[in-house]
């Protein structure tokens, strides 16, 4: 008997399954060449729209203060948007779905919109507190952005086939402006590093109610160069020349150490007291911007730069004047270029003889206190300041601690 085969589908059948599994495999590359065009061309489109957001946020932040750093600007969320839509994507001006003041929190890395216009008082707060939110008193430190392709999506190529007419797509940003940090040349004004431990009241917090004099024990400050990467500011001709001019000349870095110099140098110091003479003819106070380090383990060769403060630099005694206080004593002191309006002595009678009264009056009135929390006495080469308690105008990039400044040039933090 013959063998005959048997066939399970004729050529046609066979024929058909292959044009459906041609078909499916078309349709599968499709979709992978759209997924990888139009993902691609959303990718940019997206990065586009970040750029956007982030230009828009940082431009807000930057203008969230006004200059002075008095108050919160009511324009910083138009500055954002303006500044965010002259980002285009794909020739495309960026939509801005918001731009937002308000305040982030580093502890909950959260954004929480608010419209205050009121400054936060800086003074009395650790940097921690700050960070959390008070929708009674909150701290605006912050501008989000939110950009998108809506109105003009982004175009869909191989998508058309497989039924999308475009993509909507966005992209969110949040800048914080806070607290002076790396500072730029000429952001402090005079070589003396005030040690943070001579701001800060028993809770740990800045304090402007108190004033200190330097050098006062190994906590209050000392003399320094500006310069990273030393050991020991002990140049008196290089300090000498530092307090004649105009401040710091090169960047300096919050968190490393610049060099300093906890000794009485003689000749920079006499420099700096002919300079207050000139400032302000013993009259009234001098107000300068200097460097804050942490003088846990002491002052010299070299502390951790933390932050800078402003400072009402209230008197100086030189060299000659120890044993002179009844001829060199304060008789009066006024606020900065307003010597009129006397401050000091108020109802005390200046033209007292005796120095040490007037000087204890003097020293009640400004509550300039020594180390040991005790009155300030009348020192040889020394320096009494009285931290300010003004808004300040902001000065460096973010980065430091809360000593009464705000930053000008902020940070992306989200």
């Amino acid at each position: 008997m013959k063998k005959v085969s048997r066939r399970w589908g004729s050529s046609s059948r066979q024929q058909g399954v292959s044009v459906v599994l041609v078909a499916v495999s078309l349709l599968i590359l499709l979709g992978f060449m759209a997924l990888s065009v139009d993902g691609g061309n959303l990718f940019v489109a997206r990065n586009e729209l970040h750029n956007a957001a982030d230009a828009g946020s940082l431009a807000g932040a930057r203008f969230l203060y006004t200059d002075d750093g008095s108050s919160v600007n009511p324009g910083a969320n138009q500055i954002a948007t303006d500044a965010a839509q002259a980002n285009n994507s794909q020739s495309s001006p960026s939509e801005v779905i918001s731009a937002l003041r308000g305040h982030w929190s580093f502890a909950n890395r959260t954004f929480t919109p608010n419209d205050s216009l009121t400054p936060v008082n800086l003074s009395e707060k650790s940097t921690a507190e700050l960070d959390q939110y008070d929708p009674f008193e909150p701290f605006i430190n912050a501008v989000e952005v939110v950009t998108a392709r809506q109105q003009t999506q982004v175009e869909a190529f191989f998508g058309r086939v497989l039924g999308f007419e475009g993509y909507d797509v966005s992209a969110r940003s949040v800048a914080y402006i806070g607290f002076a940090g790396t500072l730029r040349p000429l952001d402090v004004d005079q070589p003396i590093a005030l040690c943070k431990q001579a701001l800060l009241n028993p809770d740990g917090n800045f304090s402007c109610d108190m004033g200190r004099f330097i050098p006062d024990g190994d906590q209050t400050g000392g003399w320094t160069n500006f310069e990273h990467d030393q050991s020991g500011a002990t140049n008196a001709n290089e300090l000498r020349d530092l307090v004649e001019g105009d401040g710091n000349e090169n960047e300096m870095y919050y968190g490393e150490d610049i060099a300093t110099n906890n000794g009485q140098v003689q000749s920079a110091f006499q420099a700096f007291y002919d300079r207050w003479v000139n400032e302000t003819n013993r009259e009234r106070t001098w107000t300068l911007t200097l460097p804050v380090i942490d003088c846990e383990d002491g002052v010299a060769p070299s502390n951790r730069l933390v932050g800078i403060v402003t400072v009402h630099v209230v008197w100086a005694v030189s060299n000659a004047q120890e044993n002179k206080i009844d001829e060199f004593a304060p008789e009066r002191m006024g606020l900065e270029l307003d010597a009129e309006g006397v401050e000091w002595p108020g109802d005390w009678e200046s033209t007292s003889a005796v120095g040490q009264e007037r000087w204890d009056s003097f020293v009640d009135h400004f509550w300039l206190r020594s180390e040991d929390d005790q009155p300030a006495e009348w020192r040889k080469m020394s320096i009494y300041f009285l931290p300010s308690c003004d808004y300040h105008e902001p000065k460096g990039q973010t980065g430091g601690e809360n000593y009464g400044i705000p930053a000008e040039i902020p940070v992306l933090v989200d």
